[in-house]
């Protein structure tokens, strides 16, 4: 029915960038919208974090505080699936974003009274990001068949990217206001994106939900149930077909009675992971994929501080010193990888998933890391670690970044809601753990050199690709049995 339509000029102009039908931009683009004002308002209080985190406490304490996140991710966690297995996703949106809004007003009132923060701040904008970005991802996927999805999210990916550098660069501009007042404006810009949710929801819940009663609806049913998108933009509770494909291990007892087809809650967020073999793959896909990437940024910065020590004693920097050498290097590296990746995701993520599919692009970021890392194991020099990270970031910022959250649109309600979180939260942060762990060992015990650690990160690299060859296959196989 929506393809019947006449296509707008608003459809017609997005399609430069992404297979866009008739009547899909207005949603499209307040989505897009919503994700690119929380990651504005994230990378604003990033330039705070590391201001305050720096300044009052030094690198080393910012290390152990990257840690103390993951200890409490694994106690937010369960309690925000308990959370989304309780009320509507309208409702766990409102509650979770007032409550850090809440947070930020509590920070600005003891910033004003000159209390220290950095320790706590560091680690509860850690918890932010991952927690409010993937709910926003949960609802996008809440919202889109995996149809509507795959086409449709590299453009919702674009207002991640831009929303980081805007971010960046409204801290930079707005260097005349305090620290403490650029907690109010991140919670200012948090409460715009909580409005277009509200929305996007009505919206949504009017195209796809009218022609049903309201007591099954997503407007009254919790957010995480045991539902599927229909191709039809219907829920449907998941049958023995999908459970099958998605690898669910169940124990079945042949005394108990028939189930009850009425959608509910199935699970803990962790249990949810540990049970479906695709949810244990992507977690371990997602901890490995950050574990490579945090030990290439140690490569890197390590690389670039050896540089510049070199540069400033050789006398070949110039005026400049270490300091200048590093931040200079750093403004230029960030610059063109952002350019990069928003370029990538306007231009090349929709092509890569309409022409080559899921299976394909999830395999691009750990071949350009395999080889990127291969050339750094015999040639650890600066020039060539720069444009390996170049390469590895733009394409994890947006390629990869898409296709992540392209993998849970086959899933249920509640594994949107409550596994995506466990994963992008826990997992994504015990790799920065091992990571940690690894340089300490590599660096004190083992006595690493550059070219030992792009060595681990090949063999990681190595079972990362036979992760995404096994995700492929049971992504594609899920998708077929969640559409039935």
């Amino acid at each position: 029915m929506e393809h019947a339509k006449k296509a707008s000029p608003i459809d017609r102009f997005l399609r430069l960038f992404t297979d866009v039908h008739p009547g899909e931009s207005p949603t499209a683009l307040l989505l897009t919208l919503n994700v690119f004002l929380l990651l504005s308002s994230y990378y604003v209080l990033k330039v705070v974090r590391e201001a305050l985190i720096l300044t009052e406490f030094g690198a080393e304490v910012k290390a152990y505080a990257s840690a103390g996140q993951v200890l409490l991710l694994a106690a937010l966690v369960p309690a925000y699936g308990m959370l989304a297995s309780r009320v509507p996703r309208r409702r766990l949106i409102n509650i979770v974003t007032i409550i850090s809004m809440a947070c930020l007003g509590v920070f600005y009132l003891l910033g004003e009274a000159g209390l220290s923060l950095g320790i706590v701040f560091f680690v509860w904008v850690g918890i932010f990001n991952v927690m409010i970005i993937a709910q926003a991802w949960a609802f996008a996927n809440d919202v889109y068949t995996n149809d509507e999805g795959t086409r449709l999210f590299p453009l919702i990916g674009f207002g991640a990217s831009s929303g980081a550098v805007f971010g960046s660069y409204l801290s930079g501009e707005l260097e005349s206001l305090g620290i403490t007042q650029l907690f109010l404006l991140a919670a200012v810009i948090l409460g715009i994106a909580l409005v277009i949710t509200n929305l996007i929801d009505s919206r949504e819940r009017r195209r796809t939900e009218s022609n049903v009663q309201d007591i099954h609806t997503s407007g009254i049913l919790p957010a995480a149930t045991d539902q599927l998108r229909d191709k039809t933009g219907e829920f449907k509770v998941a049958e023995a077909d999908y459970k099958a494909e998605s690898g669910h291990f169940q124990v079945i007892d042949p005394k108990a009675e028939p189930e009850d087809e009425a959608p509910k809650s199935t699970g803990g967020a962790m249990q949810l992971v540990f049970r479906s073999r695709y949810l244990l793959m992507i977690a371990c896909l997602m901890m490995l994929l950050n574990w490579v990437n945090t030990t290439g940024e140690f490569i890197l910065g390590d690389t670039v501080a050896q540089a510049a020590a070199d540069a400033v004693a050789n006398g070949t920097a110039g005026d400049m010193s270490e300091q200048d050498f590093v931040r200079n290097f750093y403004g230029s590296f960030f610059t063109v990888v952002n350019l990069v990746a928003l370029l990538a995701q306007l231009f090349v993520v929709s092509r890569i998933l309409k022409y080559f599919g899921v299976r394909v692009a999830l395999l691009i970021l750990p071949a350009i890391a395999f080889i990127g890392y291969t050339i750094l194991a015999f040639f650890p020099i600066l020039v060539a670690v720069r444009w390996a990270k170049t390469a590895e970031n733009s394409t994890d910022y947006s390629l990869q970044n898409t296709v992540r959250n392209v993998l849970f649109l086959p899933t249920t309600r509640e594994e949107k809601y409550k596994a995506k979180q466990t994963i992008d939260a826990f997992f994504w942060r015990a790799g920065d753990l091992l990571s940690a762990l690894l340089v300490m060992v590599g660096l004190n015990i083992l006595m690493f050199e550059t070219r030992h650690f792009a060595m681990f990160n090949l063999v990681l690299v190595s079972i990362w690709i036979l992760l995404a060859v096994l995700i492929g296959r049971r992504y594609a196989r899920l998708t077929d049995a969640a559409a039935k």
